[in-house]
């Protein structure tokens, strides 16, 4: 087979077998697409590629420049692509099994105080057609800590207001019940029967909750830049972004005494390590909760 069939045939087993979303679906392939290139000028055929292959491509990603992150997720790339010739009998053994990853170091994300979001939030002109849907827009970021594409794909069968919570599909296709605010739960209702009710829908959209003016689902790059605008126009020096708020929700959670476990199912976290990097973004809150609740600190 050649490198568009095996392309193809392995995001198919990314989306059925997997159950990957679309966005890492499209991660893989764009990783893929590189080692073909690379293969390609070098007339190397995708089931005869070695481990001294592989070493020299990892090479090319160090010389390039690109950042230690990025080089390891392009490796894991490589890892599912050939775990999945391995699985289809396509090789006989797997060259990239002792490909190594580089070490990345720990980058603690960037936190909003209780202060700053309230100041974004505060700067929408809901004057303006789409200020009431962005305030709802920040207002779930936040209170709910979900991803912007779980908030770009958010449907109107997902909001169970009634019984005080909203359904997620994350990662995966994954489903979980995430607790609502009042307050999101006002902004979100206010903007579906004042403004949303009166729109030109299109077509496909019809049950997503927030759109933007030509009844289609918004983007992620267009949440990001309304929130980039919302931070220049408080004057805010802090590099943000949607995630942003969805580590703020993590934090805060954490400085209030919820249990880390809880904070992992609500972010929809399969590994509770991936929440624990919370654990380290307020020292001084972890030291003063050691010495009010350990029982050695009371002897």
């Amino acid at each position: 087979m050649n490198w568009d069939q095996l392309t193809k045939q392995f995001l198919s087993y990314l989306r059925i077998e997997k159950g990957l979303s679309e966005n890492s679906c499209l991660a893989y392939q764009q990783d893929i697409i590189k080692l073909r290139d690379y293969c390609l000028s070098n007339a190397i055929q995708p089931t005869s590629i070695t481990a001294e292959h592989l070493k020299a491509f990892i090479t090319i990603l160090y010389d390039l420049g690109l950042s230690a992150r990025t080089q390891a997720r392009i490796i894991s790339g490589i890892k599912q692509f050939f775990g999945f010739l391995l699985l289809e009998q396509l090789i006989s053994h797997d060259p990239s099994e002792l490909l190594e990853q580089p070490k990345i170091g720990r980058k603690l994300p960037e936190v909003l105080t209780m202060d700053e979001i309230d100041a974004l939030i505060a700067a929408v002109d809901v004057s303006k057609p789409e200020g009431h849907r962005n305030r709802a827009m920040l207002e779930t970021l936040y209170s709910c800590g979900i991803r912007v594409s779980e908030l770009v794909n958010l449907k109107l069968s997902d909001l169970f207001f009634e019984e005080g919570y909203v359904r997620v599909i994350g990662k995966g296709n994954k489903e979980r019940l995430v607790p609502v605010s009042n307050t999101v739960e006002r902004e979100i209702n206010w903007y579906i029967n004042h403004q949303r009710k009166d729109m030109n829908i299109g077509k496909g959209d019809e049950y997503i909750v927030f759109l933007n003016r030509r009844g289609r689902r918004l983007t992620r790059v267009m949440i990001f830049t309304i929130i980039k605008q919302l931070a220049e126009a408080i004057g805010l020096q802090k590099n943000i972004s949607p995630h942003t708020f969805r580590h703020s929700f993590a934090t805060h959670l954490l400085e209030g005494g919820a249990n880390l476990r809880a904070i992992q199912e609500m972010l929809g976290h399969e590994s509770i390590t991936t929440t624990e990097i919370y654990t380290h973004m307020d020292q001084r809150f972890l030291r003063d909760a050691i010495l009010t609740y350990h029982p050695r600190n009371h002897q």
